[in-house]
C-alpha cells in the first residue's frame, strides 16, 4: 500500500496529549504504523556521558502512532483525508479529499 503519510509533509494531531498541535513529519517508521512530528511528543530522557557527548538531559520527539495524526489540507489548513488519483502524465499522486487540491508538488 502506498504512504499517505510522507516526510516533510504538515500535519496535525488528532488525539491525545498533543491534540491541535501542527508539525511537519521528519521520519516516519512503517513497519511500527509511527510517525516523528516536529515539536510534538516531547519527551526528556537522561544520557550518560560518551566521548563525543557530555551527557546531561536531553528533550528528542519520541514517535506517536499514525492513526493519531492527519494531513493538514494545504487550502484551508485544517485536517483532512487523503486520496489517490493519477495525473496526465501517469504518476500517482495525493490529494486531499477535503478541498480535491494536490498535496504531492
Amino acid at each position: 500500500m502506498a504512504a499517505k503519510v510522507k516526510k516533510g509533509d504538515r500535519v496535525i494531531v488528532t488525539a491525545g496529549r498533543n491534540k491541535g498541535a501542527k508539525g511537519e513529519v521528519l521520519k516516519v517508521i512503517p513497519a511500527e504504523d509511527r510517525v516523528v512530528v516536529q515539536g510534538v511528543n516531547v519527551v526528556k530522557r537522561h544520557q550518560r556521558p560518551s566521548q563525543m557527548d557530555p551527557g546531561g538531559i536531553k528533550t528528542f520527539e519520541a514517535p506517536i502512532h499514525i492513526s493519531n495524526v492527519a494531513i493538514v489540507d494545504p487550502r484551508d489548513g485544517k485536517a483532512t483525508r487523503v486520496g489517490f488519483k493519477t495525473d496526465e502524465h501517469g504518476r500517482k499522486t495525493r490529494y486531499a479529499k477535503r478541498s480535491g487540491e494536490s498535496i504531492d508538488v
